[in-house]
């Protein structure tokens, strides 16, 4: 035991200098800043990390005290994040995030992007035509008590006035509605897409036919025209939105229906990854939606005006999410 204790003393003796230099670098860049450090430290940085792995080797291997070894231990894996770890300012990850991994992310679920419009789009005709066929149905896709009074029963006057902001009460709870409504449609089309994609699916064609019927009432008033501005100055953003978070729920149920080669939980686990990044943006896109809905709707009540918002905005996300990068943008982004 004492020959142990005196191999432990002569090993601290000979490399604690290192050891305590490389532990004040790390306090003074875990407490400051990397940027606090001179460029002679930061050269010196790696060359001490190996000097403490090289201790800990020796420890590990001579059987020395173990308190030496969780010292050198907890030394060499501070150090090493410092070394190789990635140091990045929050800044730089939503910049990361919104020049690159997001619409990287949008441009490979291209597939499920065309499946859930092509569902969007079958909610829209089905609702459209059944709400044609017998009104009712539009009490079905929209509850009455959250209608506001715009349904089939109102005038084609208090519709109008609707659409241009004469009745604001009215406006202001049905926007609600549909902003909170949709809101909810596109989070749960996420969320249960494990179950093998089909509540995904129901849901984006339900809020195609809730579109459907809301359509149909007033292209039957002779209001087709206008509503469809109306709507088009928020819901390009915000049905797009919809569409992707159907594509992104599409992306994990297929995985776990069709999980390939590999495991049904690794595919699972590496679907929901990417339609986790997918969803991060897309609760961005609503939060777009929600005030291009809150304020340009109310404020602009010109029709060609809407369409021209309406039009812009569908062109700024087509080319943000699908025109090619090139290869030196993304990597300088990094």
């Amino acid at each position: 035991m004492a020959e142990l204790q005196l191999k432990s003393w002569r090993f601290r003796v000979e490399r604690e200098d290192d050891w305590r230099r490389l532990e004040a670098l790390l306090r003074k860049a875990e407490s400051q800043s990397a940027s606090a450090l001179t460029d002679e430290e930061i050269l010196a940085m790696p060359v001490l990390y190996r000097s403490a792995l090289s201790s800990l080797s020796v420890a590990r291997a001579t059987s020395l005290d173990r308190g030496l070894v969780e010292y050198l231990e907890n030394l060499s894996t501070r150090a090493y994040f410092f070394v190789y770890g990635a140091r990045s300012t929050l800044g730089s990850r939503l910049q990361g995030f919104f020049a690159r991994d997001w619409p990287q992310t949008i441009a490979g679920l291209w597939r499920e992007t065309l499946a859930s419009f092509a569902l969007l789009a079958i909610g829209v005709i089905a609702g459209y035509v059944l709400t044609g066929q017998d009104p009712d149905w539009f009490y079905s896709f929209i509850p009455a008590e959250m209608s506001g009074g715009r349904d089939p029963t109102a005038s084609t006057e208090s519709l109008r006035a609707t659409l241009y902001g004469a009745d604001h009460n009215g406006l202001s709870v049905f926007a609600t509605f549909l902003f909170t409504h949709n809101a909810q449609v596109a989070l749960l089309a996420f969320a249960l897409g494990f179950a093998f994609c089909l509540p995904s699916a129901l849901l984006v064609a339900y809020q195609g036919a809730t579109l459907g019927a809301f359509v149909w009432l007033f292209v039957n008033r002779g209001l087709g025209f206008e509503a469809v501005g109306w709507l088009a100055i928020h819901g390009v953003t915000e049905l797009f939105a919809i569409v992707l978070a159907g594509a992104a729920g599409i992306r994990i149920g297929w995985a776990v229906a069709f999980p390939g080669e590999r495991p049904r939980l690794e595919a699972a686990a590496a679907a929901g990854k990417t339609a986790g990044v997918a969803m991060g943006g897309v609760v961005a896109m609503l939060f777009v939606a929600g005030m291009l809905e809150g304020f340009g709707r109310q404020l602009i009540t010109l029709d060609l005006a809407r369409y021209a918002i309406a039009a812009g905005t569908a062109v700024m996300w087509g080319l943000y999410f699908y025109w090619p990068r090139r290869r030196e943008a993304l990597d300088g982004a990094r």
